[in-house]
């Protein structure tokens, strides 16, 4: 059975109240709708994702799903259904999952219960029990509500895909506000399983500190290591943390020679677990000859934020007898935590010598050495 995710993310955001799209909005290093297309795509039984966009948010869209193979991006329309509509003339397979993008979190085990609902039904839901008293609402509290028969309805939804898109071309009701509602409409039996506290929906701001908090549970502390040597060679200026330091001196290598910025992306790689600079940028490729070392900082960092790590801190010493690192130190640390897109806070530049031992108290040339604090999403 070919599944495939549907994820709707054409929504406004407008209850958030600062104009971006709540989809759109970062959450532990990358958008909410990055975290719910991950979350899908990484289940084994999902065959493709799609997501629905709204009109006009195209380059939103790309940006926050820079790298992940979700195809085309399909634009919907002013309403929910109109948006699902959509995704389904331009899917195909036996089975769909549709799924709100304002529900970063997708456990696994909820998609593994639906699909094995799916499989003598034509849909399925996860739900969760209403734990709250409820009661009418009006100028003071009303009448309580029994709740023991109430549930909570959530996405992702599963539907056999015939069986959806029948019950679409049927429905002659308001706009719904979810496909199950479709579906009973059209005479289908809906199955119910357990759903997940994670899938709850973000709306309000409250919600999203709700979500980084959960976010940060996932978490684990790591710390990488980077080192970095350059020899003197040519005209000046050195390059150090993406500053020009006036020196008579310049640095030999392949790039633009910065000791800081290199052993800085050398330790963020590390603590990831994604190897060294010289696997991402190789000294043998001409198209990195004079290259600026941010590019390869920037390379780094967004690795980390794609795959949900958060980078907490980087502490970069320089090891040299000349130039004086002392007047430019503010200035490095000010660019590096921009490259980064960091407080300055969470940035350390230092500087010692040798006390004129080894190549560098010759004044052969500088080294750096660099750590990096960062959280990454706990591998199974």
């Amino acid at each position: 059975m070919h599944v495939t995710a549907l994820i709707v993310a054409a929504g406004s955001g407008s209850r958030m109240g600062d104009g971006l799209p709540k989809q759109y909005r970062p959450l532990g290093g990358k958008s909410v709708l990055a975290h719910a297309v991950d979350a899908l795509a990484a289940h084994p039984r999902i065959g493709s994702v799609c997501v629905v966009i709204g009109k006009g948010q195209e380059q939103l869209a790309e940006t926050a799903l820079s790298g992940r193979d979700v195809g085309s991006l399909i634009v919907g329309g002013a309403e929910r259904a109109d948006s699902v509509r959509a995704g389904l003339a331009a899917i195909q397979g036996d089975a769909v999952l549709v799924h709100d993008a304002a529900r970063p979190f997708c456990p696994p085990s909820v998609v593994d219960r639906l699909l094995i609902a799916l499989g003598d039904e034509v849909a399925a839901v996860p739900t969760l029990p209403v734990a709250d008293t409820l009661a009418i609402a009006g100028a003071d509290l009303g009448e309580p509500v029994d709740r023991s028969s109430l549930i909570r309805v959530q996405t992702p939804q599963a539907f056999r895909l015939p069986s959806l898109i029948d019950a679409y071309s049927r429905w002659s009701g308001p706009s719904p506000t979810d496909e199950s509602t479709v579906v009973r409409g059209a005479g289908f039996k809906v199955a119910l399983v357990d759903g997940d506290p994670a899938l709850e929906k973000l709306t309000t701001a409250a919600d999203f500190a709700r979500a980084e908090q959960m976010l940060t549970a996932r978490l684990t502390p790591r710390t990488g290591l980077g080192y970095d040597v350059h020899a003197f060679a040519g005209e000046g200026p050195v390059m150090m943390g993406g500053i020009a330091v006036p020196h008579e001196r310049g640095l030999a290598g392949h790039s633009d020679a910065d000791v800081v910025l290199h052993a800085i992306t050398d330790a963020l790689l590390g603590a990831a677990g994604l190897g060294d600079i010289g696997q991402h940028f190789p000294p043998s490729d001409p198209q990195w000859k004079g290259a600026s070392s941010d590019i390869f900082l920037i390379h780094a960092a967004t690795l980390i934020r794609s795959a949900g790590g958060m980078i907490d801190h980087v502490d970069c010493t320089v090891i040299c007898e000349e130039p004086r690192v002392g007047p430019y130190r503010a200035a490095m640390r000010a660019n590096v935590a921009r490259i980064l897109d960091l407080p300055e806070t969470s940035v350390s530049i230092k500087a010692t010598t040798t006390e004129r031992l080894g190549f560098t108290g010759r004044r052969e040339g500088i080294a750096a050495q660099a750590v990096a604090s960062v959280r990454m999403e706990r591998q199974a």
